[in-house]
C-alpha cells in the first residue's frame, strides 16, 4: 500500500483546524481514501497545534509515528511532532525559518517564499489554504476541484474573504505543481474516480448514533474532548428533533437527562472524567429510580485536570463502580466510526429496554479522528418502552426478569410515583428490610438479562495466541498485526467492557498466551478479565503518556511480547 503522511502544525489561531476541515474533503472527492487525527494544546492562543493527514489509494484506520511532509507554519516545533521527524521526512515552509529544520536529521528542507505570498494576498492567515493548495498539488489533485472546495467554505463570508482564499488556493497550488515531478512515485494516486464513502469524526458518529437511537435531550457542562458532541447537537437540533441545554454544572446536566426519560423523552449526558465524578451521585438516582440514562464518557488524562487536551483509556473503572451502591449497567467501547454510530444507538435502546445506565466509553483519539468508509445503515428508531398506566399501577412491580412496566406521568389513569428513597412496589417510601432486600435483588436481576444482549468481541485470525484491546486500539492493532503477518497471532477487541458474560471468558481461556494491549497504566480491562475470567493477564503492553499507540510502536511492542 503506497501512502503519504502530511503533518500540518502551528499556533493556536492559525487554522491548522481548518486545513484538517478542507483538505481531506477535497482529497476524498478526487478520490483518495484518508485518515486524519489532530493533537492539540489546552490554550485558546499560541503553543503549537498539529493536524495529521494520511493519504492512501486504499483504505486507512490508523495513525502512524511516520510523517512524510511537515508543513509548519510557523517557527515553533514541539517536542511531540519532533519525535516523529526522520530521514524520510521533507519539511517544507517558509524561506525565513528553513535552517530550523536543516538540523533535524530530515530528508530534505524546500524553502518556499510562503509569508510573502501570503502578505501579498493580505495576510499571514492565509498560509493555511496556502498550504492546502501546495498539498493538493503535490498529490496531483485537479485545480479546480480544490478551487471548487474553498468556495463552498468560505461561500458565506464574503466575497473579499472568499476572493482572498481563493488566491491563497492558487498560489499554493502553483508552489506545489513546481515540485511534484520531484516526488513522482512516492505519493499515492486516487483508486477511485470519486470516492463516494462518508467521511466523519467520532463526535459526529457518537452523535448520530445517539440521534438514531432516539434521542430527543442532551444536556451538558462543556468539557473537553467530549463538548463536540454536545456542539453538534445544539447546531444541529432543529434538523434532528433535540433539545439540548447547557446546564449550570455536572449533575444539574444529569439530573435533567434523568427527568427526561421520567417525561417520556430519551436523554443523555456528554461529559469527560472530571465531569462525570461530578455526576455520580444522579447516577444513583437513576439506578434507584430505574430509568433510563445514557453517558457519554469521553476519556482523558487524569487525575484532576490532568492534559485536558490529550488521549488515554483510563476510566474504564470509573465507569465501571461509579455510583453509590450496587446496580448493573452495560458499558460499551467503540473501536471504529461504524461501532461509535451502531453502538451509541444500541445505547439507548438497551438502557430503554433494561432501565439501567448506559455508557459509551470513547477518548479523545476517537472522538478527534476522521476517515472515509462506506456509511451505516441507520434502520428504525427504536420504540419507546413505556406502557399506558391503569389504575392500581405499580412502577416497580416485582417481575421474574427484574424489569417493571415502565409508565410516565400523565400517560394513563394509573397514579406514577418515584422516589430517591427506598421505595416499595408502587414507589412509597419504606424501611422494610424485607421489601428492601426484595427490591436490591430485583434491580440486580437485570444484571443477568444484560448479560444476554452482550456485544460479542471480534475476533480475527485463527491462531493460538492473542491481542486482546478494547476502544479505540481497534485499528491500530489491525494493522500492527497485519504488518507483522504472523499466523500465530489472533486480534481480539472488546467493544462491550461490561457486563462480560461466561461466553467472554471461554473464548478468552481458549488462547494459549493473551497480550492486553491498553492506553492506561494498570491494565484496567487486563485486571477486570483477570476478576472475571480467573485467569492472569501479566503480559500488557501499555501506553499512557497522553499519546496513543501507532502502528509502528505497537509492532515493535508485540514483537518485543511475543
Amino acid at each position: 500500500m503506497l501512502d503519504a503522511v502530511f503533518t500540518f502544525s502551528g499556533e493556536a489561531g492559525q487554522g491548522v483546524q481548518t486545513v484538517e476541515l478542507i483538505l481531506p474533503r477535497i482529497l476524498k472527492r478526487a478520490g483518495f481514501h484518508v485518515f486524519a487525527n489532530k493533537e492539540y494544546m489546552s490554550r485558546v492562543r499560541g503553543g503549537v497545534n498539529s493536524s495529521s493527514i494520511r493519504v492512501s489509494s486504499e483504505p486507512v484506520r490508523a495513525q502512524l509515528r511516520r510523517m512524510d511532509f511537515l508543513i509548519p507554519l510557523n517557527r515553533g516545533l514541539n517536542p511531540r511532532i519532533r519525535s516523529r521527524l526522520s530521514g524520510r521526512t521533507v519539511v517544507i515552509c517558509d524561506e525565513s525559518y528553513a535552517d530550523d529544520y536543516r538540523s533535524l536529521g530530515v530528508a530534505e528542507v524546500l524553502a518556499l517564499p510562503m509569508e510573502r505570498r501570503a502578505r501579498e494576498i493580505g495576510d499571514l492567515v492565509f498560509l493555511n489554504v496556502l498550504s492546502i493548495g501546495l498539498s493538493c498539488a503535490l498529490l496531483g489533485v485537479e485545480e479546480e476541484l480544490g478551487v471548487s472546495a474553498i468556495a463552498s467554505r468560505f461561500a458565506d463570508k464574503g466575497d473579499e474573504v472568499l476572493s482572498k482564499n481563493s488566491s491563497a488556493f492558487r498560489a499554493g497550488f502553483e508552489m506545489g505543481s513546481s515540485l511534484r515531478d520531484r516526488f513522482s512515485g512516492r505519493l499515492p494516486r486516487p483508486s477511485l474516480r470519486s470516492n463516494e464513502g462518508v467521511l466523519a469524526s467520532g463526535t459526529e458518529m457518537v452523535a448520530l448514533g445517539c440521534v438514531a437511537g432516539g434521542c430527543d435531550f442532551i444536556a451538558a457542562y462543556p468539557m473537553s474532548p467530549s463538548t463536540g458532541v454536545f456542539t453538534f447537537m445544539c447546531q444541529n437540533a432543529h434538523r434532528f428533533g433535540v433539545i439540548a441545554e447547557q446546564a449550570e454544572d455536572e449533575i444539574a446536566a444529569m439530573n435533567m437527562a434523568i427527568g427526561a426519560w421520567l417525561a417520556g423523552g430519551r436523554g443523555m449526558v456528554t461529559t469527560s472524567g472530571g465531569g462525570f465524578a461530578l455526576m455520580e451521585e444522579a447516577l444513583s438516582l437513576a439506578a434507584m429510580t430505574e430509568t433510563p440514562v445514557v453517558v457519554h464518557l469521553a476519556q482523558r488524562p487524569a487525575p484532576a485536570t490532568g492534559l485536558p487536551t490529550r488521549t488515554e483509556q483510563a476510566d474504564l473503572n470509573l465507569a465501571l463502580y461509579a455510583g453509590h451502591g450496587e446496580f448493573p449497567r452495560v458499558i460499551y467501547a467503540p473501536g471504529s466510526l461504524e461501532e461509535a454510530f451502531y453502538l451509541s444507538k444500541k445505547a439507548f435502546e438497551v438502557s430503554d429496554r433494561f432501565q439501567v445506565p448506559a455508557f459509551v466509553l470513547t477518548d479523545q483519539y476517537l472522538v478527534d479522528l476522521s476517515y472515509d468508509f462506506p456509511g451505516v445503515e441507520v434502520g428504525e428508531v427504536p420504540e419507546l418502552q413505556v406502557v399506558r398506566s391503569e389504575p392500581g399501577y405499580k412502577r416497580f412491580l416485582m417481575t421474574e426478569s427484574g424489569v417493571s412496566p415502565r409508565a410516565v406521568p400523565g400517560y394513563g389513569e394509573g397514579l406514577f410515583v418515584v422516589t430517591a428513597d427506598e421505595h416499595t412496589e408502587e414507589g412509597h417510601i419504606t424501611e422494610d428490610p424485607d421489601i428492601r432486600s426484595a427490591m436490591v435483588e430485583k434491580r440486580l436481576r437485570k444484571g443477568e438479562l444484560l448479560e444476554g444482549a452482550f456485544v460479542p468481541p471480534k475476533v480475527e485470525g485463527r491462531g493460538k495466541r492473542a491481542v486482546v484491546c478494547w476502544g479505540s486500539t481497534y485499528h491500530i492493532a489491525k494493522e500492527a498485526l497485519s504488518r507483522l503477518g504472523r499466523d500465530d497471532l489472533v486480534l481480539v477487541h472488546f467493544s462491550q467492557v461490561w457486563p462480560l458474560p461466561r461466553s467472554a471468558c471461554e473464548l478468552i481461556s481458549s488462547f494459549e498466551e493473551a497480550v492486553v494491549v491498553e492506553n492506561n497504566a494498570t491494565g484496567q480491562l487486563a485486571n477486570l478479565l483477570q476478576q472475571v475470567c480467573c485467569r492472569p493477564f501479566e503480559r500488557r503492553v501499555l501506553r499512557y503518556s497522553g499519546d496513543q499507540f501507532t502502528v509502528e510502536e505497537l509492532v515493535e511492542r508485540l514483537e518485543e511480547a511475543f
